[in-house]
């Protein structure tokens, strides 16, 4: 099977996720975990430090075994077809994973090999994902000669030189410069339009947006939160009217106006008078029709309106009360994977 073929097993979910237990003593890295990806989509794992996401990349994958529930990636099990599974799945772990004493073109040329590719698919393979990760000058040299992101970015090319079907990426960015980073969006991207299926664990808020079609919240091993982003920024804070008066001094009319209306769910107006802004929450569209039209009806002149939403950061906070970080995990997650 190669990542262009649809297996009817999965019924249009490439991973399938039922009741997922796994304890480290008397921690639950993964408590009851639900959770589907659909095919050819990419989904965001979020979730602070320690919240089970590295765990549930591992029993994918088939590194670990869960204590109960279900799990199938593209149709396989992953306790009864581990070896099935296997060949169909690409994974980038939190370290790159690299043999130090090959070359880099001859760690991705053995890798190709081993995935059953023909010596001469395996080394085209090979010179395309180099010159992908601009790391075709050093295809040559022992990688132990290679920076950290350097050996990044050729586990990445490791993991994706199979053309998998499923590609888990467990916060596959940290460290690496803007560039580098934007090369590897690009590649997910090119396999995703081609046909695959992706798991990514990230706190890089700009990374989950510029990648996922929708996303997964976790928190103490649970899955709080899930759907598409602008779903999640509706659920967490709704939208904000911005309304910028033609006449600024007119703006703390229009802010007691509104607050005299009483108007039905419209609370906690706040004018900005630095930028000449009257900021209203709104939570439906029938709550900014009735904004519009009062302030239109009271004779106010807008220069300008417009709404957004909350920043995916702000969602973060809102959804497990802390805040996103920049940072590996350093705590259940990271501790386990080492003593794994």
């Amino acid at each position: 099977m190669t990542r262009y073929d649809k297996d009817p097993r999965t019924g249009g979910n490439a991973v399938e996720v039922r009741g997922l237990v796994k304890h480290y003593g008397a921690t639950k890295a993964l408590d009851g975990v639900d959770l589907d990806v659909r095919e050819g989509t990419v989904l965001g794992v979020l979730g602070p430090n320690g919240a089970g996401k590295t765990t549930l990349v591992r029993v994918l994958s088939t590194l670990l075994q869960p204590d109960s529930g279900t799990a199938s990636v593209a149709g396989y099990n992953v306790l009864t077809q581990p070896r099935q599974l296997r060949r169909v799945i690409g994974l980038t772990g939190q370290y790159a994973s690299v043999d130090e004493k090959l070359s880099g073109w001859e760690n991705l040329y053995m890798i190709g090999r081993l995935l059953d590719l023909s010596r001469k698919d395996a080394r085209l393979r090979s010179d395309e994902l180099l010159e992908r990760f601009s790391l075709t000058d050093a295809a040559k040299k022992p990688a132990m000669t290679y920076s950290g992101g350097m050996r990044r970015r050729l586990d990445l090319a490791a993991s994706m030189i199979g053309s998998p079907s499923v590609l888990f990426l467990d916060e596959p960015t940290t460290g690496l410069d803007p560039r580098t980073r934007n090369e590897v969006w690009d590649e997910v991207q090119r396999m995703v339009a081609e046909g695959a299926t992706v798991l990514i664990t990230t706190q890089y808020m700009e990374e989950a947006e510029q990648l996922a079609n929708e996303l997964t919240v976790f928190d103490q091993g649970k899955v709080i939160a899930n759907g598409k982003i602008n779903e999640l920024k509706a659920k967490v804070g709704g939208r904000t009217l911005a309304i910028r008066p033609s006449d600024p001094a007119e703006l703390p009319a229009m802010a007691r106006a509104l607050s005299e209306a009483g108007l039905d769910g419209i609370a906690g107006s706040q004018a900005v008078p630095d930028e000449g802004v009257l900021n209203v929450p709104i939570l439906s569209d029938e709550q900014l029709t009735a904004v519009v039209g009062l302030v239109a009806a009271r004779g106010f002149g807008i220069a300008h309106i417009g709404t957004h939403l909350p920043s995916l950061d702000e969602v973060f906070l809102a959804i497990t009360g802390q805040k996103p970080t920049e940072a590996q995990d350093e705590s259940t997650d990271q501790v386990q994977e080492a003593a794994v």
